[in-house]
């Protein structure tokens, strides 16, 4: 198996996959902005959520979500969304709702797609949130790990900073995980308004520097890494060959320096040329296998960039779960992430089938 990852069998384990994070409503404006909207469209969205979809929905692995929401009919909506994506929602604990939000409420994400030189852009309202509030104690970690079986654990740095106590919930669970020998993976997923106030970058830091120690599988992007860990990295270059050699390499060898436990670390690599265009790549590294990485697809068109990174994640833990094989997995995970932003919402609407074609060179003609 690549980077030694040994997984527990299919046959002691009731899930392939489970994602620890919070679960909002998405209002989407479709093409139009959210300040001078009169109608919105409605998914789910969540960075750790995003992954256990993918690999439920597009992969057809065994996936739950543990979160947690208020017990209201915008509660019951994420719930209603989160079944339609296959995914298990035993794990979710409802929290009881005292009216108008005051103790307890569902988060709410309003995106903008942007286009060409308008960005995306996303105003986020999550203060005081059901899986915010979660802490240390509140899951049976021994029910999920011991007696249902779980093959991969998942979670972020989003969810590492909804609260102060979340990333204890974090920590709680991979210990547990660790355990039971299931794989754990962290997409660090840096975002500064999250973090803004709970100490801005040096708190991710800490935070995310004492996770990456039971992380098995780290997920980023160049930026992450650098915004998470503190590890600096070189600028971006034109060439992916001289991003391998000058950035990534330089990145990795500092990580695992750092972080002896890491097996996988991968990262997207993207260059923004415009809203809706954009270079979209991935490399991986392994000890065993050195250095990997996609298929480059520059000027890739974008209709919602939303979710691609998760979309990503899923992909490579898919390849990894159920092939045992870090080249084709950051195929897959790159191909699923270049599908995922042509569609809208913040979850993957792609076929397994579509994921495979592109990853072995498949173009876009119409299929008949």
């Amino acid at each position: 198996m690549t980077a030694a990852l040994e997984y527990r069998p299919p046959s002691e384990c009731r899930y392939d996959a489970v994602s620890l994070g919070e679960v909002m409503l998405r209002l989407d404006p479709g093409e139009g902005r959210i300040r001078t909207a009169r109608s919105f469209g409605v998914w789910e969205g969540g960075g750790e959520y995003n992954v256990a979809r993918g690999l439920r929905r597009c992969f057809g692995l065994r996936t739950a979500i543990i979160t947690a929401l208020a017990d209201n009919e915008v509660g019951r909506l994420c719930e209603d969304l989160i079944l339609n994506g296959g995914v298990d929602t035993s794990w979710i604990r409802w929290v009881e709702y005292d009216g108008i939000g005051r103790a307890v409420r569902n988060g709410l994400n309003f995106t903008e797609r942007g286009f060409g030189v308008r960005g995306a852009l996303g105003v986020s309202d999550r203060g005081h949130t059901a899986a915010a509030q979660l802490k240390a104690g509140d899951i049976d970690w021994v029910d999920l790990f011991v007696k249902q079986g779980v093959r991969w654990f998942h979670t972020g740095g989003i969810y590492a900073g909804l609260s102060p106590t979340t990333s204890e919930v974090i920590e709680e669970a991979m210990s547990a995980a660790h355990d039971c020998g299931t794989i754990v993976s962290y997409d660090l997923n840096y975002r500064p308004s999250i973090w803004k106030g709970l100490g801005g970058q040096a708190a991710a830091q800490d935070v995310n520097r004492r996770l990456a120690r039971q992380v098995d599988v780290m997920i980023g992007n160049e930026e992450d890494f650098t915004a998470s860990l503190g590890f600096e990295v070189p600028g971006t270059s034109e060439s992916l060959t001289d991003l391998q050699a000058a950035q990534f390499q330089k990145m990795i060898d500092e990580v695992t320096g750092e972080f002896a436990n890491l097996r996988v670390v991968s990262t997207t690599l993207r260059t923004v040329r415009s809203a809706t265009v954009n270079d979209w790549g991935a490399v991986a590294w392994s000890a065993e296998d050195g250095f990997v990485h996609a298929t480059h697809r520059p000027g890739l068109e974008i209709l919602d960039r939303v979710g691609g990174g998760d979309s990503f994640a899923s992909g490579l833990i898919y390849g990894l779960l159920e092939h045992g094989d870090l080249s084709a997995a950051v195929e897959y995970g790159a191909a699923h992430g270049a599908l995922a932003m042509t569609t809208p919402g913040d979850t993957s609407m792609a076929t397994l089938r579509e994921v495979l074609q592109l990853a072995g060179g498949g173009g876009s003609r119409v299929q008949r």
